[in-house]
């Protein structure tokens, strides 16, 4: 079911639509998870829990658990972890709604992906999924700080010629949540990967099937597909 932060946020109209990617359009958990493990025993990573890492770059994961190593060794984990998601996109799964989303979106203009993930990576993926992708695709490569900083989401309204105030973004981890309001856009999260109480969206929904997209003169109108539960 559907829960509102305050009332009615989707009431109004949006002048683009940015959506993650990992979580949101596409699952690829599975290709994720043995990457990093095959990475983890390669270099010794003790078990670690990524459902929690979720939504944060590859290379800010990489920083994070071998913090003690040289830069040299960190950058080889990176093109290792890359490598083998990029060779690894057998059973990426297209996630409810997806689909429906972007193809009513993406001929319009008023869309973006932006993906914590490699612009090669993203594309892999999305090819795999069969998914159409917007003209504009904000990846790891094109910011300087990745989420939680707003800076992801901000390059993605810019690149769309929008104030990212007048954006609303899909999300579902929480790392990106937090980026996208940083930023100052409507969120709505995503319960595909985390607990309704565990993020904490303008609007928190199942998945995409919930809400509907309706291009409008000067932007796009966002609708859920429920009725509202308070």
């Amino acid at each position: 079911m559907a829960r509102w932060r305050h009332d009615d946020p989707l009431d109004r109209t949006f002048a683009a639509v940015l959506f993650d990617m990992d979580g949101t359009l596409i699952s690829s958990v599975a290709s994720v998870v043995r990457a990093w493990t095959r990475v983890g025993q390669e270099y010794g990573i003790p078990a670690v829990d990524f459902d929690h890492l979720h939504g944060i770059p590859a290379r800010d994961l990489v920083d994070s658990l071998l913090g003690d190593r040289p830069r040299e060794d960190r950058d080889r984990a990176l093109r290792r972890v890359i490598e083998i998601e990029l060779e690894d996109t057998d059973d990426i799964q297209v996630l409810p709604g997806a689909a429906q989303a972007l193809d009513v979106l993406v001929t319009t203009g008023r869309c973006a992906i932006v993906t914590s993930c490699t612009r090669d990576l993203a594309l892999a993926r999305l090819r795999a999924a069969g998914l159409r992708a917007p003209d504009v695709l904000v990846a790891a490569e094109d910011v300087a700080r990745g989420k939680p900083d707003p800076e992801p989401f901000r390059t993605g309204a810019a690149r769309l010629g929008v104030e990212v105030t007048d954006c609303v973004v899909a999300e579902d981890a929480a790392a990106g949540i937090a980026s996208a309001r940083a930023a100052g856009a409507t969120t709505i999260a995503l319960t595909t990967t985390m607990r309704a109480d565990e993020i904490d969206g303008d609007v928190v929904v199942p998945d995409l099937s919930a809400v509907t997209f309706h291009p409008v003169p000067d932007g796009v109108r966002v609708r859920l597909a429920e009725p509202r539960q308070l």
